[in-house]
């Protein structure tokens, strides 16, 4: 972990290149240092992933308005001052990437992360 999943409004194509904004984010998270200057986060288990959605509603109704919601899992154990360390950096990155479009439309950048511990965690790789 980290797992982070953007659900963003499908409209959001045609203004930014969603496969490089989570390639941004992704180096982000791999990158991160804590107080001590070591890693945050494992490089092998940082994911990123991103989900148009092609039906959607904001509150006012004007369906140009396109918006970005990102959750981020992460497994508990960090210190709250880490894990807003954490978003600040991941918002900024977010926000830095999207200036082009922040800048000619009412774009809606939000992020949540949740620490939560996992049920049930299976792992394989090859």
């Amino acid at each position: 972990m980290p797992h982070l999943k953007i659900e963003y409004t499908a409209n959001l194509d045609a203004h930014a290149d969603i496969g490089e904004f989570c390639k941004v984010l992704s180096h982000t998270l791999v990158t991160m240092k804590d107080g001590n200057g070591t890693l945050v986060f494992p490089l092998y288990g940082t994911r990123v992933l991103a989900y148009p959605a092609a039906q959607y509603a904001v509150a006012d109704g004007e369906q140009g308005r396109p918006f970005v919601y990102m959750n981020m899992r992460v497994t508990p154990g960090r210190s709250d001052e880490l894990i807003k360390a954490v978003g600040d950096e991941l918002l900024a990155a977010a926000k830095a990437y999207l200036a082009p479009v922040l800048e000619r439309l009412p774009l809606r950048l939000t992020l949540h992360i949740d620490a939560t511990p996992p049920g049930y965690e299976g792992k394989f790789s090859s």
